[in-house]
């Protein structure tokens, strides 16, 4: 198996490849039972639980590693990190999303913060002691920000939240939340405390990535103050879309991992299945299959791996990252499909791992944007003309 697979390391640096052995060996040892016991849970792991789990990833630096030094961060490069993140993700994707949201709200706190918010909100991130969500997408709102209807009121040097947020990962475990919202006529992010805005969360069930925590947060008046509004007031459109080139790669590499687990699983199986005298494997359709999933495999984790560099160099790149989340998550669902293929009627059973890699990657198309609205962000950018 680690023949089979060596390409994709191929290109690594000395230090990439030692990094990556030391986490696959904690992820298989000690996350991957995890990730068993909490799928056949059906339920997220508790706040006190993740905030354990955060603080082990931490070690390798995946809460951090995408914040300076100054802000007492790893700082590491993009191209490292999505390294070990695609290896979380295909060991435990939905332990691989709590990670992205809390590693971004970091990022977010880091990027558009001030000295006060850093020291209140930004360290107890970094230290796993508490946990926070973003919350952009609504019931009646999901890729279009301009059209947030969560509203946040003054009066006085207070701020009052109020309105409904949905599909709102680590909302359930979050003791705080950046919230997209209309403020002073513009759109704004704004940081509510749990303690004190006293803001409600409900976990929706979910086809895959059970062990995510996905929720609906309901704000009524939820009390912040002015000095809790993140960056420029009435700047939220502009910052949440520059995160977006950020957070899209990281789904993207999300699928990847997805994809990797269920080819490795298609490929073992193939070569212990033994159909008409021999192993399936030597049958030219299965050969065909795992063909075509490697290669769509390696050229998804390739357009990550570009997105990831573009964003180190600091250039605009949603063109680029929007390619790699749309073709990765697609992907991702045409490889686990194929896995089950291989399987049989086996691969419909939760005996076997490939059921869940395909529910997972099932997940993937709709979250930070859907594949048709990654599609209209490439058309519009080649074409100057936008159809949204």
């Amino acid at each position: 198996m680690e023949n089979v697979f060596a390409a994709a390391q191929a290109t690594h640096t000395d230090e990439q490849r030692m990094l990556l052995e030391n986490f696959r060996r904690m992820a298989e040892t000690e996350l991957a039972p995890l990730a068993d016991k909490h799928e056949g849970l059906g339920h997220p792991p508790e706040a006190a639980a993740l905030k354990e789990l955060f603080a082990r990833v931490e070690e390798f630096g995946l809460i951090s590693g995408l914040i300076p030094e100054a802000d007492g961060g790893a700082l590491i490069d993009r191209v490292s990190y999505g390294i070990l993140y695609e290896e979380l993700a295909r060991v435990w994707p939905d332990l691989a999303i709590a990670v992205l949201i809390q590693s971004h709200a970091a990022f977010t706190l880091s990027l558009l913060g001030n000295p006060g918010q850093k020291a209140m909100y930004l360290d107890p991130l970094l230290s796993s002691e508490r946990i926070a969500c973003t919350c952009i997408s609504e019931p009646d709102v999901g890729s279009n920000v301009r059209e947030v209807k969560c509203r946040a009121e003054r009066q006085g040097d207070k701020i009052f939240v109020s309105g409904q947020k949905l599909w709102i990962s680590n909302g359930a475990q979050s003791d705080f939340s950046i919230v997209v919202c209309n403020l002073d006529d513009g759109i704004s992010m704004v940081i509510v405390d749990r303690e004190t805005g006293k803001y409600e969360s409900r976990e929706l069930r979910k086809l895959g990535l059970v062990a995510a925590s996905t929720c609906e947060l309901f704000f009524d008046r939820s009390e912040t103050t002015s000095d809790h509004v993140l960056g420029k007031p009435g700047g939220g459109l502009f910052q949440t879309l520059k995160l977006f080139e950020s957070a899209r790669v990281f789904v993207g590499l999300t699928s990847v991992g997805i994809a990797q687990a269920a080819l490795e699983c298609a490929v073992t199986y193939a070569r212990d299945r033994h159909q008409h005298g021999k192993p399936i494997a030597g049958h030219q359709l299965i050969q065909g299959y795992l063909a075509d999933m490697a290669t769509q495999l390696d050229a998804a984790r390739l357009l990550c791996q570009r997105g990831l560099q573009l964003l180190d160099l600091g250039v605009r790149c949603d063109t680029q990252t929007s390619m790699a989340k749309w073709y990765a998550t697609e992907m991702a669902v045409e490889i686990a499909g194929k896995a089950v293929q291989i399987h049989g009627g086996n691969g419909i059973t939760k005996e076997f791992a490939v059921e869940r890699h395909f529910r997972n990657a099932k997940v993937m198309p709709i979250p930070d944007g859907t594949t048709e609205i990654q599609k209209l962000v490439i058309g519009r950018n080649l074409t100057g003309v936008g159809a949204f």
